[in-house]
């Protein structure tokens, strides 16, 4: 009888979806990925005149992956906004990173914003020159506000993720919730499109040198 019981509790969580635990983890995952991207973007910066390709190829790769995680992000602020029980219930993050993330978000998509049109712009003095300013305005105050961001979540990552992955120790006494393969399908579904982008947009490298 004790064992139909626990049972039944991991049933009913695969069965009523993923709710909020399962956006927490489709963030985690999407976050991971981006952690990685930007450390590599960043070694670039060190050696622009060297790997000016590669700056622009992770640039563009990072686009499918964080329009993933503000979509992710997005979602759970309207479903707790909107009055989603589960999500009232799990609550919002602590007020500073509530504050905070619409800044990583606006500054995230200036530097991406201004960097694409750097590639694409045709003038290096007239508009090309405005727009560097821009792009590394945004890049430090966006770094500033991410270096926070990054801190207040990075211990939370770990747990989240194994918890996705299947036959890891975490994974097999973590909380049943269904929908593991979409959250990784979705992390891919923005990594290829990324790819896709930078395979098609990087040699605009060129036009720089």
């Amino acid at each position: 009888m004790s064992t139909s019981a626990s049972i039944g509790p991991r049933r009913r969580s695969r069965a009523g979806g993923a709710g909020p635990e399962g956006n927490e983890r489709l963030t985690a995952i999407t976050g991971t990925v981006l952690l990685v991207l930007f450390a590599a973007e960043g070694v670039t910066i060190l050696g622009l005149e060297n790997l000016l390709y590669w700056h622009y190829f992770i640039g563009f790769l990072l686009v499918g992956p964080v329009c993933v995680k503000i979509v992710s992000t997005c979602y759970r602020f309207a479903r707790y906004y909107t009055g989603h029980p589960a999500y009232v219930r799990k609550g919002p993050p602590m007020i500073v990173l509530r504050v905070l993330g619409p800044f990583v978000m606006l500054t995230s998509c200036a530097v991406m914003a201004t960097g694409i049109a750097l590639g694409f712009g045709k003038s290096t003095r007239v508009a090309g020159l405005p727009m560097l300013l821009l792009h590394k305005g945004f890049f430090v105050l966006w770094a500033g506000a991410m270096t926070i961001h990054v801190l207040a979540y990075l211990w939370r990552l770990p747990r989240l993720v194994a918890a996705d992955v299947p036959l890891t120790r975490v994974r097999r006494t973590a909380t049943a919730i269904g929908g593991s393969g979409l959250r990784w399908a979705l992390t891919a579904v923005g990594l290829a499109g990324g790819l896709v982008f930078a395979m098609l947009a990087a040699h605009l490298a060129s036009s720089w040198r």
